[in-house]
C-alpha cells in the first residue's frame, strides 16, 4: 500500500505521518511506502530518514509526476494556503487551494482511468466553510445540514474543493473524503498567517516567557480541536467503511470534526490555572478588526453527532488541550 501526504512537513502533516509511521498500516493493512510531498522539507527529520519513506520536494503541482509515478492507494491532501494570507492575495490562495488540488484530483482521476487503483483522497477542509451574515445568519448551532456561507476566500476555496471532491466520488473518479476542521490549537512551533494562530499564540508564547497579542474581544466564542483528536478524526474518516449506520461514513457529505466551544477569556483563565498570574499577564487585549472580520464569522458551536457517530469525540475541556501540549512539547514552555 502508497500512502501520499502532501503537506507532510507542516504541523499537522508531521503528526499525521508520525502516527502513520509507528503504526506502519492503514486499515491493517501493511504501508509498503510513504510519499511525503512539501514545498518545505526537513531532511534530517525521523520522519525522512525512515526507510519507508519517499521525499517529493517542490510546488506539488509541478510534482504530480512523482507523487503518481506508482499507483497511490491512500492521499491525505493536507497542503495548502492559510486563511490570513489567503485574504491577502486572492492569486495565491486561487493557485494553492484550488488549482493544486484540481490538478491532484485529475491525477488521481487518470490512474483509475488507466486501470489503476481508485486512489483514495482524504481532504482537510475548514470550519472556514460557514458564515454568518445579516441575511442569513448561521443557527446557534451548526451541522453538516448547514447551508455554508463562506465570509472569506479562504472558506470559499475550501468550499470549492469539498464540491469537486463530491463531483469527482460521484462519477467513480477516485474515493473522496472531507474532513471538515476546526481550529487546531495548541499549534507549536512559530506564528503562521492563519487568522486563527493567536488561538495558539495566546497559550504558546506565555507558556514559553514570551509576550503575546489578542487581536478579538475576550468574550469571543470559537471552536476548536486539539492536534491529536483533529489527526484522530482524520484518519478515522481516512479509515471508515462506507455505507449507512454507526461507525459507517455516509455519502458524500463532508464530516464536521468534534468540537470543543470555548471562549478566548476561558482559554486565558485556563492559562492562568495553568501558570500563574505572571504568564497570564504576557497577553495582551488588543482587536484587530481584520482578523475579528474573519474570525467571528465562524461558527462557535457545532452538532458533533455525526462524528460521534464515526466514534470522534471533542476534547473534554480547554485544560485538557493545554495539558496534552504541555506533555508534547514540554521544552517549550518556560522552566518545564
Amino acid at each position: 500500500m502508497r500512502v501520499v501526504i502532501t503537506g507532510a512537513f507542516g504541523f499537522l502533516g508531521r503528526r499525521l505521518t508520525g502516527t502513520l509511521l509507528q503504526r506502519r498500516t492503514f486499515r491493517g493493512a501493511p504501508i509498503t511506502r510513504m510519499v511525503l510531498a512539501d514545498r518545505v522539507v526537513q531532511p534530517d527529520s525521523p520522519a525522512a530518514t525512515d526507510p519507508l519513506v519517499d521525499i517529493v520536494h517542490g510546488d506539488l503541482i509541478d510534482r504530480l509526476d512523482d507523487v503518481f509515478a506508482e499507483p497511490v492507494d491512500v492521499l491525505f491532501h493536507l497542503a495548502a494556503a492559510v486563511s490570513a494570507e489567503c485574504e491577502a492575495d486572492f492569486d495565491l490562495g486561487m493557485r494553492a487551494n484550488v488549482d493544486i488540488t484540481r490538478a491532484l484530483l485529475d491525477a488521481a482521476r487518470a490512474q483509475s482511468a488507466t486501470g489503476g487503483p481508485t486512489p483514495r483522497i482524504v481532504f482537510a477542509s475548514s470550519l472556514a466553510v460557514y458564515g454568518s451574515s445579516p441575511g442569513l445568519p448561521l443557527p446557534p448551532v451548526v451541522s453538516e445540514l448547514t447551508l455554508p456561507m463562506p465570509r472569506s476566500s479562504y472558506g470559499t476555496q475550501k468550499l470549492i474543493c469539498e464540491h469537486l471532491i463530491a463531483d469527482y466520488t460521484r462519477r467513480g473518479f477516485l474515493d473522496g473524503r472531507v474532513a471538515r476542521l476546526m481550529t487546531v490549537a495548541v499549534r507549536p512551533g512559530r506564528p503562521n498567517a492563519a487568522a486563527s494562530g493567536f488561538l495558539s499564540s495566546i497559550i504558546r508564547e506565555p507558556l514559553a516567557g514570551l509576550p503575546a497579542t489578542c487581536p478579538v474581544r475576550p468574550d469571543l466564542h470559537v471552536a476548536l480541536a486539539s492536534p491529536r483528536r483533529t489527526v484522530q478524526g482524520i484518519l478515522r474518516i481516512a479509515e471508515a467503511e462506507r455505507g449507512v449506520g454507526p461507525g459507517r461514513l455516509e455519502g458524500q457529505v463532508p464530516v464536521n470534526l468534534p468540537a470543543l466551544s470555548v471562549s478566548v477569556a476561558e482559554m486565558l483563565a485556563t492559562l492562568r490555572q495553568v501558570a500563574g498570574d505572571a504568564v497570564a499577564g504576557l497577553v495582551t487585549i488588543n482587536p484587530d478588526p481584520a482578523i475579528e472580520a474573519i474570525v467571528t464569522s465562524w461558527p462557535a458551536v457545532f452538532d458533533n453527532r455525526r462524528a460521534a457517530a464515526l466514534g470522534l469525540e471533542p476534547d473534554p475541556n480547554f485544560l485538557s488541550v493545554v495539558q496534552d501540549y504541555l506533555a508534547d512539547h514540554p521544552t517549550q514552555s518556560q522552566g518545564r
